[in-house]
């Protein structure tokens, strides 16, 4: 009996460290499917024709800080960072004050095996209100409301 309850224990402690012990980065197979998913979208996005005053403003602002690695028109960048113009984050999914999070506090990796994305420097509330103005418009124009 104490031997049957010893190894129990050994085992769910065992089971706990697994679980709670830092990750390797390393994609599991579903982050590998979105992966997949995220590569295809990288090539296939569609521009809307126009854009609000707003957007302008935010796709200037996006060119200068976000597009180094998310990529032009926020298509993501492979091995890099995600596109955002992709339904893991639309609206409803990730509110426009996860864009205003992320600027701020950096966002931990959990979606996709890019890594964790830093704070960035620089923006303000303002700014990330018109990037996220951009980023949507995009978005719409790809169903992704």
């Amino acid at each position: 009996m104490k031997t049957t309850l010893s190894i129990t224990a050994a085992i769910a402690v065992g089971f706990v460290g697994y679980v709670l012990w830092p990750g390797t980065d390393q994609p599991t197979p579903s982050q590998e499917a979105e992966v997949a998913v995220a590569d295809k979208a990288l090539a296939d996005i569609v521009l809307p024709d126009t854009l609000s005053v707003n957007a302008q403003i935010g796709k200037r602002g996006f060119e200068a800080n976000c597009a180094t690695c998310h990529g032009t028109n926020a298509v993501g960048q492979d091995g890099v960072a995600p596109p955002l113009i992709h339904i893991i984050y639309e609206p409803s999914h990730h509110g426009d004050e996860s864009f205003q999070r992320a600027v701020t506090m950096g966002v931990r990796g959990h979606h996709w095996p890019f890594g964790s994305m830093p704070p960035i420097e620089g923006l303000n509330r303002g700014d990330v209100t018109m990037i996220t103005a951009y980023i949507r418009e995009v978005q719409r124009a790809n169903g992704i409301n």
